[in-house]
C-alpha cells in the first residue's frame, strides 16, 4: 500500500499531484481531504493551500503475480508468467524449464498453487476474482483426459449395471466430467464424500 500527501491551490490540483506521484488514476485510489484550502483576501492574505492524503491500495493481480514468482523461485523453477483477464476471471499462464515441478502428480501441486493464488488475490480485491493457474496448457490437456475417462467409465457402468466411483478430484474437475456425461441418458453423476476426498460416482439408470 502506497500513501502520499500533496498540497495545491485547490483539492483537485493536490489530488492530481498525488496521482502523478503514485502513477495511478483517480478510480484506483482512496482520497482523504485534510484541508480544502482557502483563497484568502485578494487571493493573497490569509491564503491556505489544500492538503490531501491519497492512498493506492495493493493491486490484487500484482500481489498474486508476486506470490507466484516467489513460489517459483523457492522451488527452483525459472518460470515466465503471463496474465490474461476477462472480467472477474483471471488466468496466470506459467511456462519455462522444470515446469513439471509446478504441476505435480495429476496436477496436485498446480491445484494447490491455484488455491493459494485464489486466497492471495481475493485478500486484496474488492470484488471476487476467479483465479486459474495453468502451466504449459496443462488444464486443457487434463480436461481432454477427464472427458475420455468420463466416457470410458460411463460405458463401464452401463455394461456392468453397477455404479463406478472415480478418484477424488477438485470441484471444477468433477464438473468437467459431469458436463461431459450430460448427454448420456442411461447414467447419472453425483458427488460423494467430503473435501479433499470428494469424488464423483457414475450410476447406471434402470
Amino acid at each position: 500500500m502506497k500513501k502520499v500527501t500533496a498540497t495545491g491551490q485547490s483539492v483537485e490540483e493536490a489530488v492530481n499531484l498525488a496521482l502523478a506521484q503514485l502513477n495511478s488514476t483517480k478510480d484506483r485510489v482512496e482520497i482523504e481531504v485534510e484541508d480544502e484550502g482557502k483563497k484568502g483576501f485578494f487571493g493573497l492574505f490569509g491564503a491556505r493551500k489544500a492538503i490531501v492524503h491519497v492512498t493506492l491500495p495493493p493491486d490484487p493481480i500484482e500481489e498474486t503475480l508476486g506470490f507466484l514468482k516467489n513460489v517459483c523461485v523457492d522451488m527452483g523453477v525459472n518460470a515466465q508468467i503471463n496474465v490474461t483477464r476477462k472480467g472477474k476471471n483471471v488466468t496466470f499462464h506459467l511456462s519455462g524449464d522444470k515446469i513439471a515441478l509446478l504441476i505435480g502428480k495429476r496436477g496436485q501441486t498446480l491445484n494447490s498453487l491455484q488455491y493459494l493464488a485464489q486466497l492471495v488475490a481475493n485478500r486484496y480485491s474488492k470484488q471476487y476474482l476467479n483465479i486459474t493457474v495453468d502451466a504449459e496448457d496443462y488444464r486443457s490437456r487434463r480436461n481432454d483426459t477427464l472427458i475420455q475417462l468420463a466416457e470410458r467409465m460411463a460405458n463401464k457402468a452401463t455394461k456392468t449395471g453397477k455404479a463406478v466411483s472415480l478418484e477424488p478430484m477438485p470441484s471444477y474437475e468433477r464438473k468437467v466430467i459431469h458436463n461431459a456425461l450430460l448427454d448420456y441418458p442411461k447414467i447419472k453423476t453425483t458427488s460423494s464424500g467430503t473435501e479433499p476426498y470428494r469424488h464423483l460416482v457414475i450410476t447406471p439408470l434402470k
